[in-house]
């Protein structure tokens, strides 16, 4: 029998950790709804992100890795305010107006922004094929988001949709900062960092907007504990790892098809488990959006795949 030769993968192995990604991330956004159903939505981000980096950097510092350094946890607290606190808290907040298919839709836009905004800070000039990815994205956004549901006539909730694409602004931003930004060499003890430092601005944000009121322990539903459960060791400890195990082993611009993989799974799980609506407009926009990020994606694998896997952001919006 034939043995897979020493550093090489297991093919089963690669295969295994993609079907983790795509699915466990895209289950998130349904997560995060049913979450938030009897758990505030920074109270409840926060804590799942407390949980879970505590638990990531213990391990890691357990393991002999080098305590990080104060300019480290600096970068990894502007990080996790822009990825944590702007990106996954905001889009759990807006989840209460918008439902969390259409949600991930309106996430699965950060390319665009990223492209925009290196291109603002001196980048290149977007190519043909990204210009084209750029206008297909914003058509899906104003197909989403028309005046008319094809189905029922329905108009999705105008300040959900703008604080979403917020969230996916933000969460671009703190992708490029983590590129140049001074963060350990090692990805999983930089991730447990911006996961406990993501996690303390969004408790912090909770208690500001006067969650910590509204927090009842007494009135913890089982589907909300459940799926808060799944969010901190699917979500951040299990997927994180297939990822940042796949940054290593495979190219990058492969492991970031998991952008318009993610949001079919959510927006299918949505409509089939929590009895969100799926129209012809929804799905036109949907095919529309998620063209969008694939043409982007492809048009820059070769500059993606120049790149170390240190200068990929170590976390997904709803990791």
């Amino acid at each position: 029998m034939s043995r897979v030769p020493s550093g090489i993968p297991s093919p089963w192995r690669v295969i295994a950790a993609f079907i983790a990604v795509y699915t466990i991330w895209g289950a998130t956004y349904l997560g995060i709804r049913f979450a938030i159903e009897t758990i505030p939505p920074f109270l409840m981000a926060g804590s799942r992100f407390m949980i879970a980096g505590a638990m990531l950097y213990a391990w890691m510092r357990l393991r002999g890795v080098p305590a990080p350094t104060r300019m480290q946890w600096r970068a990894t607290t502007i990080i996790g305010a822009l990825l944590l606190l702007g990106g996954n808290g905001v889009l759990a907040w807006a989840e209460q107006l918008v439902p969390s298919g259409l949600a991930a839709l309106i996430i699965s836009m950060v390319p665009v922004w990223m492209v925009l905004l290196d291109w603002r800070r001196g980048g290149a000039r977007p190519t043909m094929g990204i210009s084209l990815g750029l206008v297909l994205g914003v058509v899906g956004i104003v197909l989403l988001v028309g005046p008319t549901n094809f189905a029922g006539g329905n108009q999705l909730n105008t300040l959900g949709v703008i604080v979403l694409l917020f969230a996916s602004l933000s969460w671009a931003t703190g992708s490029l900062y983590a590129r140049r930004a001074s963060v350990p060499a090692v990805p999983l003890l930089a991730t447990s960092m911006e996961m406990l430092t993501g996690g303390g601005l969004l408790l912090l944000a909770g208690l500001v907007t006067g969650e910590g009121g509204q927090l009842r322990l007494d009135h913890l539903s089982l589907r909300s504990a459940i799926a808060f459960g799944y969010l901190v060791f699917f979500g951040s400890l299990v997927g994180f790892s297939a990822y940042t195990w796949l940054l290593r082993v495979s190219t990058p611009a492969r492991v970031s098809t998991y952008a318009y993989v993610n949001p079919v799974v959510a927006v299918f799980l949505g409509w089939a488990l929590a009895g969100e609506a799926l129209t012809p407009q929804t799905v036109l926009a949907a095919a529309v959006i998620i063209t969008a990020v694939v043409v982007i994606t492809t048009s820059q694998s070769k500059k993606s795949a120049s790149q170390p896997a240190s200068a990929l952001p170590s976390v997904a919006p709803t990791e």
